[in-house]
């Protein structure tokens, strides 16, 4: 189910730092999206996941994006949510 390790990275107003688990955890457990395709997602710590072949990194990577934005989690700056394999 989990076949591939993700490192996500998140930059707001022009500093990257990995994605807090956190953050990591209430997107991906609580699939705020409503959408079942990200549902193959299990985050393991700061700045990494795990996920299935059929989750589409770049559209993880939006759509965590644009939650965090939604959320205040940028302090009202945008969010942009880059997703690249761990090996």
């Amino acid at each position: 189910m989990f076949a591939r390790k993700l490192l996500v990275d998140v930059l707001v107003d022009g500093e990257r730092k990995a994605a807090p688990l956190e953050w990591l955890d209430s997107f991906c457990m609580r699939n705020f999206t409503g959408s079942a395709e990200f549902d193959d997602t299990l985050p393991t710590g700061e700045g990494t996941l795990e996920a299935g072949l059929n989750v589409d990194p770049a559209r993880l990577a939006a759509a965590i994006g644009e939650w965090a934005t939604k959320r205040g989690k940028g302090n009202g700056k945008p969010v942009t949510v880059e997703i690249r394999s761990a090996a």
